[in-house]
């Protein structure tokens, strides 16, 4: 049977659709990128912000045309739009034939082959893949994103995931270690660490100091590539966690430390802790044990009981932190979550207006630090060609993660070498703008011969 797939959302859902794929494959099915020949469509779905949900049920209502105009004969829809909305979908949308929740993923074969379109049961404590799991990657051969753990235990008043993902749990430690070595081996240069709160990785396995044993493991494997920690909690950056990315090189001197606001009222409100005082001394020290470290953030605007005054706490805020990269959210409300039932509501002008001049300020500081990279020469990883011309490719620096943050622009390569994705090298930057760089490659190293198959486009 030919399958074709649709991932919505975060890397996370999108290691799901991965697995799925894997197990699809394992069982004698064949995956295409041309929903018009496939005979089942599964849409995997995000449910996180109100625009997220809005566009998994645009794209399962687009999808299900393919079932009048095309070879399919199933339609199924998996993911959180699932945990939250099973019976809804299946009602309000007659078209699908099967749906999965984020713990029922092991059922999808049944779903697609259309012998088991009763929803499962679930894994007891909650699903998490394993090294043995097959898993076909829709990435690009040269990075992966590699999930350690599953689930969260905070209580941010604002999110949904713990109802979405379950209690967090962690993989064995070794079954992490395992998939590293397998994926380097394969011919990937970069793995990127992800979980709903990676630096609690193995606190629920008794690991003490879990994440930067881990690391400190990965970063000695013989075949090692670049090895990147997304999802950090703020309270968990322990000094063992940045003395370990400071001493390898094959750990990226990146942290990405989602830390929502500022104000320590709104912070309070949002079930979180903290001051933008008590960050900018955790930021401070970060800088001070990792050198060239970049690191980023995301907030949200216009919580409910955000003043102007916390605004202003927020704005003055990033301009003392000098973030490399932060993402700026519009608050969503959400009826599940405890947030929802909170007073001094904020319009959306407003949040819509606080948004803009949020990222107005961190245009600014982002221009300026990406100036500040003119004239370095730093390791580079090749990605391809720019789709905006066929004069440029493009790459990443250690501090630019894929898709979230800005790329490098190459000019020219030495002796007028052809490039190739995957290769590593350095680069003399020449010039930056707001949020990319553009250099000239002064060294190649050409891994060896890249054995992995080429990666899965999703279909979206």
């Amino acid at each position: 049977m030919k399958i074709g797939f649709i991932s919505l959302g975060c890397p996370k859902n999108l290691v799901d659709s991965e697995v799925m794929m894997g197990l699809l494959e394992a069982r004698g099915h064949e995956l295409t990128r041309h929903p018009e020949e496939a005979e089942a469509l599964v849409v995997n779905t995000c449910s996180f912000i109100e625009p997220a949900q809005q566009e998994s049920v645009d794209t399962i209502l687009q999808t299900a045309e393919y079932k009048k105009t095309g070879r399919a004969r199933r339609l199924v829809v998996a993911g959180c739009l699932v945990e939250r909305y099973r019976s809804e979908l299946q009602e309000q949308i007659p078209e699908i034939d099967a749906v999965l929740g984020t713990n029922e993923i092991e059922s999808i074969v049944g779903h697609c082959e259309g012998w088991d379109a009763q929803p499962a049961t679930g894994t007891e404590g909650g699903y998490l893949y394993h090294d043995l799991t097959p898993r076909r990657l829709a990435t690009p051969r040269h990075f992966a994103y590699m999930k350690i753990n599953e689930g969260c235990d905070h209580p941010c008043s604002f999110c949904i995931i713990p109802q979405l993902r379950g209690n967090f749990r962690s993989r064995r430690f070794e079954s992490v270690v395992s998939e590293a070595e397998r994926l380097f081996g394969l011919g990937v240069r970069e793995i990127n660490l992800i979980g709903q709160d990676t630096t609690a990785f193995g606190e629920d396995l008794g690991i003490k100091d879990g994440l930067p044993t881990l690391l400190d493991r990965l970063a000695r494997l013989e075949n090692a590539g670049w090895i990147r920690v997304l999802y950090a909690y703020p309270n968990r950056v322990s000094t063992k966690l940045l003395e370990t990315i400071a001493r390898h090189t094959a750990l990226c001197p990146y942290l990405d430390i989602p830390l929502q606001h500022a104000s320590a009222s709104v912070l309070r409100r949002m079930r979180r802790g903290a001051s933008g005082d008590i960050f900018l001394k955790m930021i401070e020290r970060i800088r001070s044990i990792v050198p060239g470290v970049a690191i980023r953030t995301s907030f949200i605007v216009g919580f409910p009981g955000e003043t102007d005054a916390d605004f202003d706490t927020l704005c003055q805020f990033i301009e003392a932190a000098r973030f490399d990269h932060a993402g700026c959210f519009r608050y969503s409300d959400d009826e599940n979550s405890a947030s929802y039932a909170l007073d001094r509501k904020v319009d959306k002008r407003t949040i819509y207006n606080r948004q803009r001049r949020l990222m107005a300020v961190q245009r600014r500081i982002s221009r300026q630090g990406k100036q500040a990279l003119v004239g370095q020469r730093l390791p580079l990883l090749v990605g391809g060609r720019s789709a905006e011309t066929d004069l440029l490719w493009e790459g990443r620096l250690q501090t630019q993660a894929e898709e979230i943050d800005g790329k490098t622009f190459i000019t020219r390569f030495p002796d007028g070498t052809a490039p190739r994705t995957g290769d590593l090298g350095m680069v003399r930057i020449r010039r930056a703008t707001d949020y990319d760089v553009f250099g000239e490659v002064e060294r190649i190293t050409r891994p060896a011969a890249v054995t992995a198959a080429e990666a899965f486009p999703v279909l979206q």
